[in-house]
């Protein structure tokens, strides 16, 4: 779904994606009450959300969405970026941010890569991100190889599988990664790993002994 106040982007956009044949645009939306309305009858595995709308921004409208649709994917796609609007769409569970000046492949693969739970942010977004406190978290070598499948958007059951781990110890390791890093959710961890170079590191074939 694509969701911008300008119908001129609405239809630019549309037209792009129809043209890959493995993605269908469902719907579009001109604002966020209305994306919001739409996500819950057509529940599309990616929406592409502008930020600066009127009634309700697009930050607070993917807050809602998430919350209602955790299985959906949004990506933020806007004329701006700054530190403030980056984080804050990060916070809201976005797990990419793009400019709207993406040329059509690399829009058309972003898209690919947020329906199977992968981070993508521009160049200007990840340099704000990079941003970071006076120290590093320190994560364990088993918290870093659970945060490179994280990062592929791999789900707590998978992650298991990956590394010989039972679920409950893959949920204690994402909650003591959470905590170290000060974010809040998996997606914030994900973008995390991939500013940080950590983005699907593991080496599945040849796994250490699970601790």
């Amino acid at each position: 779904m694509v969701v911008d106040d300008h119908a001129v982007i609405t239809d630019g956009v549309s037209n792009l994606l129809a043209l890959q044949p493995d993605i269908e645009v469902v719907a579009t939306a001109d604002g966020g009450r209305a994306a919001i309305a739409l996500c819950a009858d057509l529940q599309p595995d990616v929406v592409l959300m502008d930020v600066s709308m009127p009634e309700m921004s697009g930050i607070e409208a993917t807050r809602q969405i998430l919350s209602r649709n955790p299985s959906t994917r949004v990506v933020v796609l806007t004329s701006y970026v700054d530190e403030g609007m980056v984080r804050d769409a990060v916070s809201a569970g976005a797990t990419g941010y793009l400019l709207k000046s993406i040329a059509s492949a690399e829009l058309a693969e972003a898209v690919r890569s947020a329906a199977r739970g992968q981070a993508t942010l521009s160049g200007e977004a990840l340099a704000h991100l990079a941003v970071t406190g006076p120290t590093e978290p320190e994560l364990t070598p088993r918290e870093l190889d659970v945060l490179g499948s994280l990062s592929e958007g791999r789900t707590n059951k998978q992650i298991a599988a990956d590394l010989s781990l039972s679920p409950g110890t893959v949920r204690v390791h994402v909650s003591n990664i959470l905590a170290k890093l000060g974010v809040e959710n998996r997606t914030a961890a994900a973008h995390y790993a991939l500013r940080h170079g950590l983005a699907g590191t593991v080496d599945r074939t040849e796994m250490p002994p699970p601790f």
